[in-house]
């Protein structure tokens, strides 16, 4: 009696009619409703929250943030990075390096080399071998050569058959007449 009474009190307004049985049936039925209902609650939501909660938040969020990502990170990047950067490192660079350095180093530097080292070797130098010199050697050391080794050597060193240095009898030597 004494426990149909707690369970009476407990299932609110219901007094004790005569129906115990229906009142320990039901109950019974409610407490059973009530351990399922925590059990789908408690166990299925525990699983929903934490398998498939955790397959969501470990598997594909890992999987979106460590292969997309670093799929996107590591080779797109890479590939922007490592290829295009080599690309503009490189080949651009390499263009300008080698293309346009050689251009300068080539072509400038030829003309340099070439055009004026060319025109200073072979004009100038030219002038000073073949004129200048050429003028010293043809017509100063032939003035030279010609004009006084012939004045020594047809007036002073010849000499007179007779002895004498010089070709008259007014008193002047041949050098003096020369003069």
């Amino acid at each position: 009696m004494r426990r149909n009474r707690i369970v009476s009190s407990l299932m609110g307004p219901h007094k004790q009619t005569g129906r115990q049985t229906d009142i320990k049936t039901h109950d019974r039925t409610n407490a059973q409703a009530t351990c399922i209902h925590a059990y789908i609650h408690t166990y299925m939501h525990a699983y929903i929250h934490t398998y498939i909660h955790t397959y969501i938040q470990t598997y594909i969020h890992t999987y979106i943030h460590t292969y997309i990502h670093t799929y996107i990170h590591t080779y797109i990047h890479t590939y922007i990075h490592t290829y295009i950067h080599t690309y503009i490192h490189t080949y651009i660079h390499t263009y300008i390096h080698t293309y346009i350095h050689t251009y300068i180093h080539t072509y400038i530097h030829t003309y340099i080399h070439t055009y004026i080292h060319t025109y200073i070797h072979t004009y100038i130098h030219t002038y000073i071998h073949t004129y200048i010199h050429t003028y010293i050697h043809t017509y100063i050391h032939t003035y030279i050569h010609t004009y006084i080794h012939t004045f020594i050597h047809t007036y002073i060193h010849v000499g007179r058959t007779d002895g004498r240095t010089d070709s008259s009898t007014d008193g002047q030597t041949d050098i003096q007449k020369f003069y």
